[in-house]
């Protein structure tokens, strides 16, 4: 069992140093197995993995009630330690599609009546908007949350990859204890501006996509075949000559790996973790193995000889391809 910990910044909880981001566990990433998804829920509570991350959209709201299934099925203790995390906001139709988002205050409450009875929780114990609603000033919607925190429906209010001009204007509406934005070897966009703006306004990080869905996990293959309903058939860095190149960057890393005795998965998060004790990575570990491979990451220290062999292998500007289709590129604080 992990007992490592990290605070989601000055206002938030205290949480396990590893998070685990439930996405995958509904078929997002192609067909999931849901017995494997709740015992790995279960499994990562046991290991003292406290935070569970999801979202009200992760298909059609099957993500929530997947955790909320898999909370009722723990023993008591570890169901009471658990902290569930809440991306509200994007607008999906019938057939799965995307059709924009939606931060007004009503909406806000709306959305998240609706979480509290599919995840069976009196709270949310983090809250946030998946993307800034355009058309609704930022300032509206955090003091929707707010307003919740008042009435004890949520308990800390989170934002989701917006940029620094945006997080100013969120925290100097309301306390905000974490961003939850991608970051890893190749996404390194916050660290320009939107890493030194949450340190200075003590906000911490959750960072997602550590493994860049799996592409620098040591396990991806060029030959994988991807169903049309898997959300990496359509991303930028695994096309063509950009799976290539991003995959010969794995092999170098694979090699640091190597010599010291890990794998491709853990050296790559033990990387996020060892870039500040305010950066929570999520694992989007979808079963027990990959789960106790990943939290093999927290015993793997890295010197700075180590740190510096890591970044020359994978430099921070080295991926091909952007993270997500142009379309949804448009929608992101940082690229």
């Amino acid at each position: 069992m992990t007992t490592q910990t990290r605070t989601l910044g000055t206002t938030g909880p205290q949480v396990s140093a590893l998070g685990l981001g439930c996405m995958g566990m509904s078929p997002l990433y192609g067909e999931a197995d849901r017995g494997e998804a709740i015992a790995t829920i279960h499994a990562a509570l046991e290991a003292g993995v406290n935070l569970l991350d999801t979202g009200d959209f992760y298909a059609m709201g099957h993500n929530e009630m997947l955790i909320g299934e898999a909370l009722r099925g723990a023993p008591a203790a570890r169901r009471e330690q658990a902290l569930v995390s809440v991306k509200f906001g994007a607008l999906r139709d019938p057939k799965g599609n995307w059709t924009g988002h939606d931060g007004r205050p009503a909406a806000v409450k709306n959305f998240a009546a609706y979480s509290l009875q599919r995840l069976g929780v009196d709270h949310i114990d983090v809250y946030r908007i998946a993307r800034r609603d355009p058309d609704v000033p930022i300032e509206e919607t955090v003091g929707a949350i707010a307003e919740l925190v008042e009435k004890g429906y949520v308990r800390h209010i989170g934002l989701s990859e917006v940029d620094a001009a945006t997080i100013r204007r969120a925290a100097a509406t309301a306390p905000i204890a974490d961003l939850q934005i991608e970051y890893s070897l190749i996404s390194r966009g916050i660290e320009e501006s939107i890493l030194p703006t949450t340190r200075e306004l003590g906000i911490g990080i959750t960072a997602y996509g550590v493994l860049s869905r799996g592409l620098i996990s040591g396990h991806f293959t060029r030959d994988r075949q991807l169903a049309a309903t898997d959300f990496r058939a359509h991303s930028p860095r695994f096309q063509g000559e950009n799976l290539q190149h991003n995959l010969d960057l794995v092999e170098a890393l694979r090699k640091i790996a190597e010599q010291k005795g890990v794998s491709v998965a853990q050296i790559a998060i033990a990387w996020v973790l060892s870039r500040g004790a305010d950066i929570v990575p999520l694992i989007g570990a979808r079963t027990r193995e990959r789960l106790e491979e990943s939290l093999g990451a927290l015993d793997v220290t890295l010197d700075d000889a180590e740190l510096r062999a890591i970044e020359e292998a994978v430099p921070a500007d080295a991926a091909a391809g952007d993270r997500y289709p142009a379309a949804q590129m448009a929608h992101l604080g940082t690229k």
